[in-house]
């Protein structure tokens, strides 16, 4: 690609929790730029963003309507980075005005208003990709690979866990910690199901592919915010007979983000944390144990020069997975493809955001009756 591809922020001010890391991370090796936003709703948020990262001023914007209808021709996609629940209306009317679109996961509050985002990528063919930051991760996709090369032998369990704290920890005056305040308010999903419980579905989908076909759960407030759910467990059966367990909660005191992948095979297991993002853990049914890393000659992809962006010793981490998502992102933009989904392994589509939706439903559902529930994925499955 000669020059970087040209994106317009909706929300993501220097106040959000993800705007600064795609704003670094978009423009980390030099594939995009940002050139436009509608930062915040908020005029004073709005206008520091804009003077803080060098946006001309004139191309910062009160309404993300009046940026969709100036920039025509002047920007090659949108980034939708406002709260989960304000994703509706810009991520269709992006579309709508033939941008492509790049949205922060949770793509939506509901399946259903995630099929109307679908549909309307259908009707306009339009580009739309939700962005999961734990699969880029060189190692977590060096799993991948290992998992379709049979390394492990037929995988028979995948275990996830993505305990934090941030509902039950103290700041230094004694006092909670306050998450925005849309964080305190939950819908058909809880939005605990919103921030983590999305990048558990997508990890099984991505490692294996495997669909879910029932689940049992349990919901419940364990923190300071008892109105919403801070903590879920759930024991999920997918098709080929593999086996899952999910744990997901802003209430397990000592873990930051504690995000940790276990997949068992019938000839070997593997293990990823996210603390710890450079390993993997390999051990086999002959009970070598080994710990494998960017520099290891056991890897298949992790070696590539584009998750090496300096040797390895010196860790990568959160904004440079984020970064390796932009640059699948950008080969498939800068190729003139027009749904990502059907190019890239790495490129996520409404289809997958929509099913991932549809199982926390279930979970929720399941939560609230007491018994096992079957997601309905329809032709999925």
């Amino acid at each position: 690609m000669n020059k970087p591809l040209r994106l317009g922020f909706i929300g993501g001010g220097v106040n959000s929790a993800v705007g600064t890391t795609h704003f670094i991370a978009a423009q980390m090796d030099g594939l995009f730029r940002v050139d436009a936003g509608c930062f915040s709703r908020h005029a004073d948020v709005n206008e520091q963003t804009a003077a803080q990262w060098g946006i001309a001023g004139d191309r910062c914007y009160a309404r993300w309507e009046e940026m969709l209808e100036r920039e025509q021709d002047r920007l090659d996609g949108i980034v939708v980075l406002t709260p989960t629940p304000m994703h509706r209306d810009p991520v269709i009317g992006a579309l709508q005005a033939g941008y492509p679109v790049i949205c922060e996961k949770a793509l939506a509050t509901t399946a259903s208003e995630a099929e109307e985002i679908e549909q309307t990528v259908n009707e306009t063919k339009g580009f739309l990709t939700v962005t999961y930051n734990y699969t880029g991760y060189p190692m977590v996709r060096e799993l991948r690979e290992m998992i379709q090369s049979g390394r492990l032998g037929r995988v028979e369990q995948v275990h996830l866990e993505m305990p934090q704290e941030g509902f039950a920890r103290l700041n230094r005056d004694g006092q909670p910690v306050i998450p925005q305040q849309w964080r305190l308010q939950d819908g058909v999903v809880p939005t605990i199901s919103l921030d983590l419980g999305v990048h558990l579905h997508h990890l099984v989908d991505f490692l294996t592919g495997e669909k879910p076909r029932e689940l049992v759960a349990t919901q419940s407030s364990l923190g300071r915010f008892r109105q919403v759910v801070d903590n879920t467990m759930a024991l999920v059966r997918y098709t080929n007979d593999l086996e899952s367990s999910f744990w997901f909660s802003k209430a397990a005191l000592g873990y930051r983000n504690g995000l940790r992948v276990r997949v068992f095979g019938e000839e070997a297991s593997a293990e990823w944390v996210q603390m710890d993002p450079e390993v993997l853990q390999f051990s086999d049914n002959r009970g070598h144990q080994m710990r494998i890393d960017r520099a290891s000659s056991d890897v298949q992809l992790a070696q590539l020069d584009r998750y090496n962006r300096f040797k390895s010793g010196h860790p990568a981490g959160f904004l440079e997975a984020f970064a390796n998502l932009y640059g699948d992102i950008a080969k498939t933009l800068g190729g003139g493809k027009s749904d990502g989904c059907q190019f890239s392994d790495y490129v996520f589509s409404a289809r997958h955001a929509r099913e991932g939706l549809i199982l926390l439903e279930a979970i929720g559902r399941s939560a609230r009756e007491r018994q096992w529930i079957a997601p309905d994925l329809g032709d999925s499955l």
